[in-house]
């Protein structure tokens, strides 16, 4: 059975694989750029982003750049858009709807929650499904109730339906609508006789929420890739030497076993990207960063596994039953890790927008393909494999025949003296956050805006050019962007003098020279509504994982938990202030992932607590602690170590924003794994000693008192 679901499982990805193209982001690929003017005020322009961004959401595009540019215009980047006129169009309506009976109006589409697109049911065409908030709702059922006590066939039976001063649809009430009771609910219907996409447009403006004043289009364009081909090809690079050096290192690890769990990775990283082209996500240099390091953490799973099945072979040397016993055994971490997962990513999928929002995505189809792999395909070639009569003759094939030099020979008390190792850590923490304060931390242009500046040079731009000669000149984080004869460049704040030196170093990287056309401040493309909404749902994320703990392990073990995650969010942040590193887009989903792996770490060692410790109830605490850390060093160590291959190579071969993203990802991985060891063994330690765990006691039958 397993066997059939992972074949159907790959022929179904292959399919995608075959018949489906990529979206590529803008950093990729390229797309439109649209430069919209408010007609209003600052605080009207500030408003009517917001309107734009859950517009562009609501087409579908993923990773938009959304962003102020001077006192009252939006520059809007729209990766991989196919209609840019359609983009256009949307975004440009103000979307005022009212609600009139007799040419007067009685409602504003502010008493609107939400509208959807359907087949009409009763007829051709499509129709547009509303739902009422507030005082919305009960001024609909009035209105309704007083159209309905008119004759059938008379203007005041009709309720319009007015958008931006036209009337898209007049119905009128239905003959079923009791006079004066009106239409209860909170929900009605709007008709017209359109199409699917005029209904799907009507729907998507009428959800999003009208802009605060008019906007105009004051510039359209086709813009080229955000990154040259040569970091396009380094990442590339980079994927296959860690994907091929991780590989390696699995199959002298685990020799057979080993590379059996290689090809499962191959069919995980084909699983993984048919469900992003299936779900339809847009990939970008970032996403795809962190799709090849999903890759590495999915070995982690086949690790626990591997190590599982190692212990029950020394118990018991048979080879295909050790195998099977090890997929039992590691099914509860790997479970507890990967639901804790999903709950975070379910929630900032959720709760977040944006980035944040794409990240969840990405996380979630990394993690049930994940699943998929060790637990149906591999298994299937494991135990199929490790079956076999030939294996079982010569079980030092497999790879699981020992334990590993590492548990043969590792043998020690950790937590004799647990305070020591929380005021070493705390010690660590000090010392990392006080970059914040001592340097500051340097945000990205999505967090702090910048400036725009757009050059026009006498004959066709090489943004691979100009990317070189502003990197060799120490602006290595301006992001370029050309259409043309045409480019644009986004970057942080910065004064005249340095504005001045980017003008010589484009006009000198071009030939014939540039003439700058425009300078012009732009306001973060993260927004503050974006960043509020992120931390929420990051918070509740964390919160929802504690919970799930506290029910499957222990609420100490939970707060320990969370109290590692702290600490590895405060040494990333603080060693990448002492760095001088640029915290941007990249930086947030490097954050997410190292939040996401520290929880990993910590969920893999407390399940192991939880079974020693029911088997050794009369044990002291603090020396189950330190078996279960000790007994899990192997898994620990390979798994690292896989992982290191891959974020090696990133940063090795990779350049700019990659380098970066590689870098926090390796100080993630390091403070994740040790901050198990030295903060979340301990304060589970510290936690039990305050508040431990009533035994339960047995009390015996009265007949045997007697």
């Amino acid at each position: 059975m397993r066997g059939l679901i992972a074949l159907g499982v790959l022929v179904a990805s292959a399919f995608l694989l075959l018949t489906t193209d990529p979206r590529l982001g803008l950093d990729l690929r390229g797309g439109t750029q649209i430069v919209l003017e408010a007609k209003g005020d600052s605080d009207a322009a500030d408003r009517s982003l917001e309107v734009l961004r859950r517009r562009v959401d609501a087409l579908g595009v993923a990773e938009p750049v959304i962003a102020r540019s001077g006192e009252n215009r939006i520059v809007v980047e729209l990766p991989g858009v196919q209609d840019p006129a359609e983009a256009v169009k949307v975004l440009g309506q103000t979307a005022q709807l009212t609600v009139q009976r007799n040419g007067q109006t009685v409602m504003t589409g502010e008493g609107i929650s939400d509208a959807q697109s359907t087949r009409n049911p009763q007829g051709a065409g499509f129709v547009v499904n509303i739902q009422f908030q507030g005082d919305g709702a009960k001024t609909w059922q009035k209105v309704t109730g007083e159209a309905a006590c008119e004759p059938s066939g008379t203007p005041g039976r009709q309720i319009a339906f007015v958008l931006d001063g036209k009337p898209i649809s007049s119905p009128e009430v239905s003959l079923d609508t009791p006079c004066g009771a009106g239409q209860a609910g909170g929900a009605t219907t709007v008709t017209g006789r359109f199409s699917q996409p005029e209904a799907k447009e009507l729907a998507l403006v009428i959800r999003s929420g009208a802009l605060p004043v008019p906007v105009e289009v004051i510039e359209q364009r086709t813009v080229g890739a955000t990154l040259g081909a040569e970091a396009i090809e380094a990442s590339a690079k980079a994927a296959i030497i860690g994907i091929a050096l991780t590989s390696l290192f699995l199959m002298f690890a685990y020799r057979l076993a080993g590379f059996l769990a290689v090809v499962a990775l191959v069919g995980y990283a084909g699983v993984a990207y048919a469900g992003l082209l299936a779900v339809g996500a847009t990939l970008t240099l970032p996403g795809l960063a962190g799709f090849v390091l999903a890759i590495g953490m999915a070995v982690d799973a086949n690790v626990l596994i591997f190590e599982r099945a190692r212990e029950e072979y020394a118990r018991k040397p048979n080879l295909r039953r050790a195998s099977e016993n090890g997929f039992r055994g590691a099914l509860s971490a790997i479970a507890d890790s990967n639901v804790t997962t999903l709950l975070a990513a379910g929630l900032l999928f959720w709760l977040a927008t944006g980035p944040v929002r794409g990240f969840g995505v990405t996380l979630t189809i990394g993690v049930l393909a994940s699943m998929f792999s060790a637990l149906v395909l591999s298994r299937v070639l494991v135990v199929w494999a490790l079956g076999t009569r030939f294996v079982g003759r010569h079980p030092q094939l497999s790879g699981l025949h020992t334990l590993g030099w590492v548990r043969q020979r590792l043998s020690v008390v950790l937590y004799r003296r647990p305070s020591l190792w929380l005021i070493s850590a705390g010690a660590v923490v000090l010392v990392a956050f006080a970059g914040l304060f001592a340097r500051g931390l340097n945000l990205g242009v999505e967090f702090t805006g910048g400036r725009m500046l757009d050059f026009a040079a006498g004959g066709t731009v090489d943004a691979g050019r100009v990317r070189t000669a502003l990197g060799d000149a120490g602006f290595a984080d301006v992001v370029v962007s050309s259409s043309g004869n045409e480019v644009s460049l986004r970057t942080g704040p910065i004064d005249e003098a340095q504005s001045a030196r980017i003008g010589q170093v484009v006009s000198s990287a071009v030939d014939g020279g540039a003439r700058q056309s425009s300078n012009e401040l732009i306001g973060p493309s993260l927004s503050s509504e974006l960043r509020r909404n992120a931390v929420i749902g990051l918070a509740i994320a964390v919160a929802a994982q504690l919970g799930y703990l506290a029910i499957r392990f222990d609420w100490r073990l939970g707060v320990a938990t969370v109290a590692a995650l702290l600490s590895d969010v405060l040494v990333l942040v603080g060693i990448f202030a002492w760095l001088g590193k640029t915290a941007d887009g990249v930086f947030l989903a490097a954050l997410l992932t190292v939040i996401g792996y520290s929880v990993n770490d910590s969920v893999v060692v407390f399940d192991r607590l939880r079974e020693l410790r029911g088997s050794r109830l009369k044990a002291s605490y603090p020396d189950v602690v330190s078996d279960a850390v000790v007994q899990t060093v192997p898994r620990t160590v390979n798994t690292g170590i896989g992982v290191l291959f891959v974020l090696a190579a990133l940063l090795v071969l990779g350049d700019g924003s990659l380098a970066d993203f590689a870098t926090a990802l390796l100080i993630g991985l390091v403070a994740g794994t040790v901050s198990t060891v030295v903060t979340a063994a301990p304060v589970a330690i510290w936690l039990e000693s305050r508040w431990p765990r009533r035994a339960v006691s047995k009390k015996r039958p009265a007949a045997a008192r007697a």
